[in-house]
């Protein structure tokens, strides 16, 4: 990358990280986790350097980054994480009938790695009892080394995956080890028990919310194509429901990918 084009861009699309959710997403709904055995379940977010724009309704929280860069002129607010992200939450919530999770503001606000711990008898289970981050610079570098991002789809125009729901506890139970697992991974530098987190959170997605990879309106083989990754490389994970970007462990390199930044930095708990 030439020297200042990340720098360039970023004042154009603001300087707020982006957000890239791993395993145990859905945790974080309260629909989910009340029917919890073991709670809490966790899942992990990391902060990532907004070197480009990425697409909009790719399971990036692009529109949670939309509401903090009105909020907060493009940059990353001063002052507490945690409440700041309480400030986020109630001002993209405000009136909606289906809000955002509030991991889609710790993964803004919080830098590095994060594992978010929810229990729904906790704060009714809208923000984790317990946020575990990591901002080891090794930690960073490795897990920048073995992700590689490969562009899918969008969620498509009138696409919803709540449509069928089976909130089975014990596949809830396993959704939210496969985030513990996950971090365990990535500060253990373990790809192999990464790409295992991984796999096992999309066998969660498809038990628990099957219109996550398979609706009448997506247009594309999700499952097929996760398939394909998941039996050539370590795992791989989907950014969101219904498409995105391809999540792909693999510490060589992926046709078609490319890699992150990791943000590094104070702050967390």
């Amino acid at each position: 990358m030439r020297k200042g084009a990340a720098h360039g861009i970023a004042d154009l699309i603001g300087r707020i990280p982006y957000r890239m959710a791993f395993a145990g997403g859905w945790i974080d709904q309260p629909f989910i986790s009340r029917h919890n055995p073991q709670p809490p379940g966790s899942m992990v977010v990391v902060a990532i350097e907004p070197d480009f724009r990425w697409m909009d309704r790719c399971g990036m929280a692009t529109s949670t980054r939309a509401v903090a860069t009105f909020l907060w002129k493009g940059d990353t607010p001063s002052g507490e994480p945690a409440l700041r992200v309480r400030e986020l939450y109630e001002e993209e919530n405000r009136g909606r009938a289906e809000p955002s999770g509030s991991q889609d503001m710790i993964g803004l606000l919080y830098p590095g790695v994060s594992r978010l711990d929810y229990d729904a008898g906790h704060e009714g289970g809208l923000f984790p009892r317990h946020i575990e981050s990591n901002n080891d610079p090794d930690v960073a570098h490795w897990l920048e080394s073995v992700i590689r991002v490969v562009p899918v789809a969008p969620r498509p125009d009138g696409y919803s995956p709540l449509g069928l729901q089976n909130p089975d506890p014990a596949w809830i139970a396993r959704l939210g080890q496969s985030g513990r697992d996950c971090y365990n991974a990535i500060v253990s530098r373990d790809m192999a028990a990464l790409g295992d987190a991984m796999n096992m959170c999309m066998r969660c997605w498809q038990s628990i919310l099957p219109h996550t990879v398979r609706h009448p309106a997506i247009g594309v083989d999700l499952a097929g194509i996760l398939g394909h990754y998941q039996r050539t490389y370590a795992g791989a994970m989907y950014s969101g429901c219904g498409g995105g970007y391809l999540y792909v462990v693999s510490d060589v390199p992926v046709p078609g990918s490319f890699t992150v930044r990791v943000r590094c930095g104070s702050g967390g708990s």
